[in-house]
C-alpha cells in the first residue's frame, strides 16, 4: 500500500461543504469537553464515532441508567472465543461524550470503524495499535512528533499544555489546529508505519458517504486526530472498496463489559493507552479549580493511611504547584507539578506515600458497570445470578475474603470460586499460607479483571451454567491428563468445587492410570492430593468413600516399592525423594485405615516398617536415610538406644563425610530440626563430635550442605545451639542424663497435664472424654 497522496483537500474540522470532522485523542478530557462544546454549537443531524461497525446495535445501552463507565465493547469470534478485542470508553473519552450527547438528543449515532468481524480475523486483533512495522517504516507516535516539533521532550506534558489546559472561546478552534498539524504529519509520514490504518480509513470513508447520503452534510465525525486527514481526502468509493476487497472475516459477537481505569493505561483496541487515567478523570470531572480539588483528594487519601496532613499542607501544596508551573513556563499546573508538590509538602519528601497516591489516584481502580440487559453468553448470566445470590461483588482492587465452610453461604462461595478456577476464570486465588488443607476455613484474594469476561466466553463451550461447565471441563481433563499427579490434583479440585457428577469419570481415569503406572515417584506425587481431598468430606459433605479406596491402594504400592526406588539415587534425585517422603508420610496420616488402630498390620505400622528398612539400607542416599530416622523418631517409634545406634552408624569414621553430611541434612534439616537439637543435648554432642572429626581435606566439600542445613534454622535456634556448643555438652548419646538446664531427662506427666484445662477452654471439651 502506498502512502497518502500529497496535497489532500482541506483537511480542516470546519468545511462549508462537508461534514464536521472532530479529531480527538482517545481518552482525552480536554478533547471530550471540546467535542461536547462543538456538538452543542454545530447541532449535527447524525454523529459518527470511531468504533467497530457492529456496535450500532449496542449504542442505545449507553443511555441506560445502570451503565457506568469505564466500560468497553468486547468483540469475540464465535468459533474461537479466545480471539477477542476490546474498545474501552471512560467518562472522559471523547467518543463516550459524543455517544451520550447523541442519545440524549435523539440524534442518530453510527460506529464507522472496520467491523470486528475483520479485525478478529487478522493475525493481531488489536489493529492500529502502532506496534507493528511494515514497509520498512517504524510506527510514528503523532504526539511525540508534534511535541518534538514544538521543542518539548514530554509528549504528555505538551498535550496537557496545548489541549487539556486550553480555554478557547471558539469550540472548533482546537480541532482545526489539530487537524492542520495531523495533515502535516500525514504528508510527511504517510500511514506512519500502520498500513492497516489505510484499510480502516477506507471503511470510515464509505460509512461517511452513506451517512451523508442519508442525513446530508450535517454530520459530525468523532475519531482519532490521526485519521482526520484521511477522512477529508477526496477519493472514490470504488478505490475504497478495492482496499477492503478480500479481507478475512469471522463470525463475531459484541457486548458491553465493565472496564477499569488501570486497564485504560494499557494499549488495547485502538491503542489508546494513557499513563494517568485517574488524573485525566479528575480533570474532566473538575474543570474548575482542578489543582485545589486534587490536593484535597490526596490529603484525604493520606489521612486514611494515617499520614498527618493538615489544611495548611494542602494550601502550601497548591501554592507550590502553581509556582512550579510558572517557573517551567506552563499555563497551569499539570500532573508533574502537582506530583512534585505532593511529594515535597504532603509526603514530606518521601516516595513511599507518594507511591500510594500514584496507585490509588493517578491511575486508580475504578470499575465500571453495565446493565443486565447487555448481551451475554448463558454462562455469564448464570455467573451473574450466582454472585448476586452469594453477595459477591466484582471489584478492581484486590481484597481478602475469609470463608467459614461450616456456613451454607461461605461453602457455596467456596464452591463457586473453585469451579471458576477449574474453568480458567481466576476471579479468586487462594491466599498463600492462610488456606488450610481440609479444614473449615479458607482465605481468598479476589480481584476482577476485564479479561475475565473473555475467559467466561471461552468457558461457555463447556456448558450454560457454572456447575455444568465445570463438570464437563473436569471430565475432559481427566481423559487428557498427562500424568497421574494431574488426575489426583483434578480429583481434589472436583471435591473442592463440589462437582460430584464429575467424580466417577475422574476416579475411573485415576484407577486406570494408577494400575498402569509403576513409577513410585509418580505414585508418591499423586497421593498427597488424594489424602487432602479425603478431609474435605467432613466439612463439605462430599462422599469420598470411592476416593479412599484408591488412595489406600496407592499408599500400599508406595510402601512396597519405596525402598528399592530409593537405591542408587544421585544428589538431586535424593533431595526430591526426601520431599516425597515427607509428603507421603503426612498423607498416610490422613488416610482412613481399614484395619483396627491396635492391629500391628495397620497401614501406619506397615509404613513405619518401610521406613525402618530405608533407615538401614546401605544403598539408599544419606539424606533419605536420615529423613526416615527423623520421621520414626518424631512418631515415637524409635527408642533412644535405636536412635543412637543409627546415628552412630551414619556418623562413624568409616562413613564418607559427604554421605554423613547428607544424613545430617535429612535428619535435622527442615522445620523442627533446630529445636530437636536444642532439646536433646546428646544428639548435639554426637553431631558436634562428628563435625570436629571431619578431615580438613573433606571439610570444604561438606561445608555448603551443612551451611544449608543449619542456616535454615531460626535465629533464636542458632543462638541457643551456639551457647550449648560453647558450654560443651558431655552427653554420650540420646537418653543420657546430661541435658540442657531446665529440661528433664524424662517426661513429667503431672506438669504436662497442667495445660489441659487451658486447652479445653481454648479448643472446647474433648467429645470422647466424659464431662
Amino acid at each position: 500500500m502506498t502512502a497518502l497522496a500529497t496535497a489532500p483537500a482541506e483537511p480542516l474540522a470546519r468545511r462549508a461543504d462537508g461534514p464536521l470532522l472532530l479529531g480527538v485523542r482517545h481518552h482525552g478530557p480536554g478533547s471530550a469537553r471540546g467535542v461536547a462544546a462543538a456538538l452543542d454549537a454545530a447541532r449535527p443531524d447524525a454523529v459518527l464515532i470511531e468504533g467497530p461497525a457492529e456496535a450500532d446495535a449496542l449504542a442505545a445501552l449507553a443511555a441506560d441508567p445502570e451503565m457506568r463507565p469505564p466500560v468497553a465493547l468486547l468483540a469475540h469470534a464465535v468459533d474461537d472465543p479466545g480471539r477477542a478485542a476490546f474498545w474501552p470508553f471512560a467518562a472522559f473519552s471523547p467518543e463516550w461524550t459524543a455517544l451520550r450527547w447523541a442519545l440524549a438528543r435523539g440524534v442518530p449515532v453510527r460506529f464507522v470503524d472496520l467491523p470486528a468481524a475483520h479485525t478478529l480475523a487478522a493475525a493481531d486483533p488489536t489493529w492500529g495499535d502502532g506496534e507493528d512495522e511494515a514497509d520498512g517504516c517504524a510506527p510514528v507516535d503523532p504526539l511525540a512528533a508534534l511535541a518534538g516539533a514544538a521543542g518539548r521532550e514530554d509528549p504528555e506534558e505538551w498535550w496537557e499544555d496545548v489541549v487539556e489546559h486550553r480555554g478557547d472561546t471558539d469550540p472548533l478552534a482546537p480541532f482545526e489546529a489539530l487537524a492542520e498539524a495531523m495533515t502535516a504529519l500525514r504528508e510527511r509520514y504517510g500511514h506512519g508505519g500502520r498500513p492497516r490504518d489505510l484499510v480502516r480509513e477506507a471503511h470510515m470513508r464509505l460509512k461517511l458517504r452513506a451517512a451523508r447520503k442519508e442525513f446530508g452534510d450535517a454530520v459530525a465525525v468523532v475519531c482519532g486526530a490521526w485519521h482526520v486527514p484521511a477522512l477529508a481526502r477526496r477519493t472514490t468509493a470504488t478505490a475504497d472498496r478495492a482496499l477492503l476487497k478480500g479481507l478475512p472475516k469471522v463470525r463475531a459477537q459484541l457486548t458491553w463489559v465493565p472496564w477499569t481505569h488501570r486497564r485504560l493505561a494499557r494499549r488495547s483496541g485502538y491503542g489508546a493507552g494513557i499513563e494517568s487515567p485517574g488524573w485525566y478523570g479528575h480533570l474532566f470531572a473538575a474543570p474548575d479549580r482542578p489543582v485545589e480539588r486534587w490536593m484535597t483528594r490526596v490529603a484525604g487519601l493520606l489521612r486514611e493511611a494515617d499520614h498527618p496532613v493538615s489544611s495548611a499542607h494542602v494550601i502550601e501544596a497548591v501554592r507550590l504547584a502553581g509556582a512550579l508551573a510558572a517557573l517551567r513556563g506552563r499555563p497551569r499546573p499539570g500532573l508533574a507539578e502537582t506530583t512534585d508538590a505532593v511529594r515535597a509538602v504532603l509526603c514530606e519528601g518521601s516516595d513511599v506515600p507518594l507511591a500510594l497516591v500514584r496507585d490509588r489516584l493517578v491511575v486508580g481502580d475504578d470499575l465500571g458497570e453495565v446493565p443486565a440487559t447487555a448481551p451475554a453468553v448463558p454462562l455469564q448470566r448464570d455467573l451473574d445470578r450466582l454472585r448476586r445470590s452469594l453477595r459477591l461483588t466484582p471489584a478492581a482492587e484486590e481484597r481478602e475474603l475469609d470463608l467459614d465452610l461450616r456456613g451454607d453461604t461461605d461453602a457455596a462461595r467456596s464452591r463457586l470460586l473453585h469451579r471458576l478456577r477449574l474453568l480458567g476464570v481466576d476471579w479468586g486465588l487462594p491466599a498463600a499460607g492462610r488456606t488450610g488443607t481440609g479444614t473449615f476455613r479458607e482465605s481468598w484474594r479476589l480481584r476482577w479483571q476485564p479479561e475475565l469476561h473473555v475467559r467466561v466466553v471461552e468457558a461457555g463451550v463447556w456448558g450454560t451454567t457454572v456447575e455444568a461447565a465445570a463438570t464437563a471441563r473436569a471430565e475432559s481433563l481427566a481423559l487428557t491428563a498427562a500424568g497421574l499427579g494431574e488426575i489426583t490434583g483434578l480429583a481434589e479440585r472436583c471435591l473442592l468445587g463440589g462437582l460430584t457428577d464429575a467424580l466417577p469419570a475422574v476416579l475411573g481415569a485415576l484407577a486406570d492410570r494408577a494400575a498402569l503406572d509403576t513409577d513410585v515417584a509418580h505414585l508418591a506425587d499423586a497421593l498427597p492430593a488424594l489424602a487432602r481431598a479425603l478431609r474435605y468430606g467432613d466439612v463439605r459433605g462430599t462422599d469420598t468413600a470411592a476416593l479412599a479406596d484408591v488412595a489406600t491402594g496407592l499408599a500400599e504400592r508406595i510402601r512396597v516399592g519405596l525402598p528399592p526406588a530409593c537405591a542408587g539415587l544421585d544428589a538431586d534425585a535424593a533431595d526430591r525423594m526426601r520431599e516425597r517422603l515427607d509428603a507421603v508420610h503426612t498423607a498416610i496420616a490422613l488416610l482412613p485405615d481399614p484395619a483396627p488402630a491396635d492391629d500391628p498390620a495397620a497401614l501406619a505400622s506397615r509404613w513405619a516398617d518401610a521406613l525402618r528398612r530405608l533407615a538401614g539400607a546401605e544403598r539408599v542416599p544419606g539424606v533419605v536415610r536420615g529423613r526416615a530416622v527423623r520421621i520414626l523418631l518424631d512418631e515415637g517409634r524409635l527408642t533412644d538406644d535405636e536412635t543412637a545406634r543409627l546415628l552412630g552408624l551414619a556418623l562413624s569414621p568409616g562413613a564418607p563425610p559427604a554421605d554423613a553430611a547428607a544424613w545430617i541434612d535429612g535428619f535435622v534439616g527442615g522445620p523442627g530440626g533446630g529445636l530437636l537439637l536444642v532439646h536433646d543435648e546428646g544428639l548435639l554432642a554426637l553431631l558436634d563430635g562428628w563435625l570436629t572429626g571431619v578431615p580438613d581435606e573433606a571439610f570444604t566439600d561438606v561445608l555448603p550442605l551443612l551451611r544449608r542445613t543449619f542456616g535454615a534454622y531460626e535465629p533464636g535456634e542458632r543462638r541457643s545451639l551456639g551457647e550449648l556448643v560453647a558450654r560443651g555438652p558431655k552427653a554420650a548419646g540420646p537418653g543420657s542424663a546430661a541435658r540442657v538446664p531446665g529440661f528433664a531427662a524424662a517426661l513429667d506427666e503431672e506438669r504436662a497435664d497442667g495445660v489441659l484445662p487451658l486447652l479445653a477452654l481454648v479448643l472446647g471439651p474433648d467429645p470422647e472424654v466424659p464431662a
